[in-house]
């Protein structure tokens, strides 16, 4: 990788790396449940559902991933590990969130529950696991896995700057970019990739090309990219 590339893309990660850029991002509802913990008014339980219900929501315009987050953690009381495990859940063939329906929504409390009454936090579990345990889809190994990928890097980057932390038995090393159209054609425009595929290969040649940037902490390069679709005027 040339190096003017190399250096203007740790600029753009350090730069980016910035709560300003994130007010109106899925992120800010485990944060605000992330800061509960830390004040010891909640469980990681709670944190972690409500990252799972962010990511899972995080496709489309921003704006209108906040508001139907909002809506899903309103229906939640914003406390929701007692909602998962009271039982009784929202559902109906209404949206929540562009072709999610609040059926969904309910069967991903459902299984929830049924994990959350064996074990007090999902640490551990791998992405095809979340996938198919939690999320209710069919097993892909070629998967991108984007939802997941970001709610992992939520939960262990640690810089206590956008990302949480939380995780601390995870290693930020392991973590994997999370790949979206959006992420995809910033990282073919800079040319950290030239595969067609939007898979897990992708994801791993991306992660890789970061790798040799920040070493010990690859997907700080997730930030490198949204500073290019800033910049270029795409994300």
């Amino acid at each position: 990788m040339d190096n003017s590339v190399k250096e203007q893309l740790i600029q753009w990660a350090e730069k980016y790396n910035d709560p300003e850029y994130f007010q109106e991002d899925p992120v800010i509802f485990p944060t605000m449940m992330a800061e509960k913990y830390r004040r010891g008014e909640c469980s990681l339980a709670d944190v972690e559902i409500t990252a799972l219900m962010a990511a899972h929501l995080a496709w489309g315009r921003r704006a209108m991933i906040v508001r139907d987050c909002t809506r899903a953690m309103d229906e939640m009381g914003w406390k929701p590990y007692s909602y998962v495990m009271a039982g009784d859940y929202r559902s109906g063939d209404t949206s929540l969130h562009r072709t999610v329906k609040w059926s969904e929504f309910a069967q991903i409390c459902g299984r929830l529950k049924e994990i959350y009454s064996g074990r007090e936090s999902i640490e551990g579990m791998s992405n095809g696991e979340i996938r198919c345990l939690i999320y209710g889809r069919k097993e892909d190994p070629k998967a991108p896995d984007k939802k997941i990928n970001m709610m992992r890097r939520w939960m262990v980057r640690d810089d206590g700057k956008v990302d949480l932390g939380l995780w601390k038995k995870s290693d930020k090393r392991d973590l994997l970019i999370p790949l979206d159209v959006h992420v995809y054609d910033q990282a073919v425009a800079i040319g950290l990739t030239c595969r067609k595929q939007k898979d897990i290969v992708t994801v791993r040649e991306i992660t890789d090309a970061f790798r040799e940037i920040f070493p010990d902490d690859p997907c700080k390069g997730d930030f490198s990219l949204f500073g290019y679709g800033v910049t270029h005027g795409g994300k």
